[in-house]
């Protein structure tokens, strides 16, 4: 009788949706209301989330690390509400934010291919250094101004499923950037580059790969993905402030983590971010839900993350044998 085995290298993305259905059935089981529409509120809740989660996994897949993220949330958000409350249309403010974003990317993968700069270091720089350009936009909470853009597309841009369920247009935006996300890694030359890379950078270079040009090209998303969850978030919260995700950076690499990419780059699927987000979000209900302190998610949140380093570590491992003994 034969026996299915699943390959080492599906075993961290199996175990992630194993622990999201397992931890949605405590939910379902221990609480009234807790079904179908959970999962529609965990995407609305964690969009923003969810697309900073692309930018950090692609990120990560190349070996790097990534610790700008809650600071471009947060600029992008005080940003757009800035323009909106001095006059400005939603869409100068988006492409704007975007655009800047988008530069924001491309100036580190840069400093990080041309100088040789640790990622670590070189984002934790870019970290302050938007954190601080927010607090120059403005200091204090800016509420966004509804204007014609604006209320088109939060009018007009949802979808209705049935008389309970609306979907806001940042939750199509993250599914739509997610099935792209899926295909440029999988089914593209650049995507695959990115995986090469992170497997084994010299032997890339040695491959003839572009290195520096797809490190380059993959912060750059980063950051495309980073402004536009700040984006998502400032029409999720309807406001724009500079202190806003302070820590989100770890919750997005904690979400890619969970979600099955390896922290040492080369193994992992955007999808897998999907549910890393999902299994955060889910906790974070299930804690709200029971009525107990928020700090509670963060130490289960720390040991699934210590869960899946370990077992990320044992696959290493084994691989490793295997390639010896063959």
């Amino acid at each position: 009788m034969k026996t299915f085995k699943i390959p080492l290298r599906y075993v961290p993305i199996a175990a992630t949706i194993s622990v999201f259905c397992v931890v949605y059935l405590i939910g379902i089981i221990c609480y009234d209301g807790f079904g179908v529409l959970s999962i529609f509120d965990l995407l609305q809740d964690n969009s923003y989330l969810g697309i900073a989660a692309i930018g950090t996994a692609l990120v990560i897949l190349t070996g790097g690390i990534d610790l700008s993220v809650g600071s471009v949330i947060a600029f992008t958000t005080i940003l757009i509400a800035k323009i909106l409350v001095a006059g400005g249309n939603a869409f100068l403010a988006i492409s704007l934010a975007l655009a800047l974003g988008t530069l924001f990317g491309f100036c580190q993968g840069c400093l990080i291919h041309y100088f040789s700069l640790p990622p670590f270091l070189l984002t934790l720089a870019g970290m302050f250094f938007v954190r601080g350009c927010a607090f120059v936009v403005n200091v204090s909470d800016v509420p966004i101004k509804r204007d014609a853009v604006f209320d088109f597309v939060t009018d007009n841009l949802s979808i209705s499923i049935g008389s309970e369920i609306t979907i806001s247009f940042y939750v199509v935006v993250y599914i739509v950037l997610l099935i792209a996300a899926i295909i440029f890694s999988q089914r593209t030359r650049a995507g695959r580059n990115i995986y090469a890379i992170g497997d084994n950078e010299l032997a890339a270079t040695l491959m003839g790969i572009p290195v520096g040009r797809t490190k380059i090209m993959t912060y750059t998303i980063a950051g495309f993905c980073y402004a536009l969850g700040g984006v998502a978030f400032a029409f999720y919260l309807k406001s724009g402030y500079a202190s806003h995700c302070v820590g989100m950076e770890m919750e997005a690499i904690a979400a890619v983590v969970i979600g099955g990419t390896l922290l040492t780059g080369g193994v992992g699927y955007i999808f897998g971010s999907f549910f890393g987000v999902l299994v955060l979000g889910l906790i974070t209900a299930l804690i709200t839900y029971d009525g107990l302190d928020s700090c509670w998610s963060r130490i289960i949140v720390g040991l699934l993350m210590l869960v899946f380093i370990f077992m990320q570590n044992m696959i290493t491992k084994i691989s490793k044998s295997k390639s010896k003994s063959h």
